[in-house]
């Protein structure tokens, strides 16, 4: 018990990032969509908008470091490439209708006013479930290429999963040495490489290469181009967004790499020493006079700004470690490591008190007091709501079992045994 205890705390860090990326989204739609007048051309609703950058960046980095979490269970128990692929790209099937249902509730929602087109905006939630489900594709294509994926030679598919459910340390000596290595480096080489190539075809994308010949639901996964004929810049296309995703897996595979858990917090500031020097290389980069691209958008497609930001999530990273490990992170209550552990919910619903039809301010028509008030309401809001859904979790099933007669089933088993 005490191992599960300590291994709980060292992963409370993606919890905390997770619930700081919901502060801050509350904090950006809020004063997006409450802010009118001269407040809206103030310099506080400049850097509001400015932090705004680091949410979505900050779900998917951290959609990335989950995948890996997951996929490295599924490696353990020895099942085939082809096994885990199904499991992970099923998750990120699943996310992505979540993405869709969202949009038809907001599009119900606001019915009479919102555009048919609204239903096939690409929104965050379509690209973490995309992200996931392309995340899963270049594991199974890594894993199936020497085969690392599989059981021993020695030892049947259906013979493994057994020793992996009944006997954990046969399992575990039973796994050839010497292939967690080579597999572990191929799949961070293999993230790696794929979050810069997506990040530096961006620029071109959007610009001269876009696929013009798609049609425009189609092209805006790409883009995002939606149906006004040039990409917006408030959408979340595959093109630069997923390159956070991939970015965050290999993270998460270097984390979980035996040669890193034996020596953890060394390589957590490792990583938070590696985000400086890509912040510095990415800034001097961006200073030299000629640029690569024809067209050069720093804030929206520029590879130099997604180094910017890929490094500030290192650091960030790196904080919220050290934070939950030795600071105040777990000491008590933790409101945003309880914002984490229900990030989709909160997510889904405060956009309706924001940004919908049921928005408790008046938009485009608060002074920053005001709208700093409704922040106030909407995070605190927000986190009771976590909290009940976090205290809830599981108590559908347990009177389910009580309804239908299995919890007395099983208290009667063990007072005869």
């Amino acid at each position: 018990m005490p191992s599960l205890a300590a291994a709980k705390s060292r992963l409370a860090y993606i919890d905390w990032m997770r619930g700081l990326a919901c502060v801050l989204m509350f904090q950006t739609h809020c004063y997006d969509s409450w802010l009118g007048g001269a407040a809206r051309q103030s310099r506080f609703f400049m850097y509001s908008q400015l932090g705004g950058t680091f949410p979505a960046p900050l779900f998917l980095f951290l959609a990335g470091i989950s995948f890996a979490l997951v996929t490295n269970k599924l490696m353990q128990k020895r099942l085939p490439p082809g096994q885990i692929a199904r499991t992970t790209i099923r998750r990120g099937a699943e996310i992505f209708a979540f993405g869709l249902l969202f949009r038809v509730q907001e599009y119900v929602i606001a019915w009479g006013w919102a555009p048919k087109s609204d239903l096939l905006r690409v929104d965050i939630l379509n690209t973490i479930g995309l992200s996931m489900m392309l995340m899963g594709a270049m594991c199974w294509l890594v894993l199936s290429w020497n085969m690392w994926g599989q059981p021993p030679a020695a030892v049947r598919p259906g013979a493994a999963r057994m020793l992996s459910l009944q006997e954990p340390g046969l399992r575990e000596r039973s796994e050839p040495k010497g292939r967690e290595a080579p597999r572990d480096f191929a799949l961070v080489l293999t993230a790696a490489t794929t979050a810069l190539a997506i990040a530096l075809v961006t620029p071109m994308l959007w610009t001269v290469w876009r696929p013009r010949w798609l049609p425009w639901p189609l092209e805006s996964y790409i883009n995002g181009v939606h149906n006004l004929g040039a990409p917006q810049p408030w959408l979340f296309p595959i093109f630069p967004w997923t390159a956070f995703a991939f970015a965050g897996l290999a993270v998460g595979f270097i984390l979980q790499s035996e040669w890193a858990r034996s020596r953890e917090a060394t390589i957590f500031f490792s990583l938070g020493g590696a985000g400086v020097v890509l912040v510095e290389a990415a800034r001097w980069i961006d200073a030299r006079p000629g640029q690569l691209y024809p067209v050069y958008d720093f804030w929206h497609t520029s590879p130099n700004f997604f180094l910017i930001r890929l490094g500030m999530l290192l650091c960030i990273l790196t904080a919220s470690y050290a934070w939950c490990r030795w600071g105040a992170g777990q000491w008590g209550f933790s409101p945003l490591i309880q914002l984490g552990q229900a990030s989709l919910l909160v997510y889904w619903v405060h956009i309706e008190f924001v940004y919908g039809r049921f928005s408790i301010l008046h938009k485009h028509a608060m002074g920053i007091p005001g709208a700093s008030l409704g922040l106030f309401i909407i995070t605190a809001a927000m986190l009771a709501l976590a909290y009940v859904r976090t205290r809830m979790k599981g108590s559908g099933a347990e009177v389910v079992a009580w309804l239908t007669g299995k919890v007395g089933r099983t208290q009667r088993q063990t007072a005869s045994a």
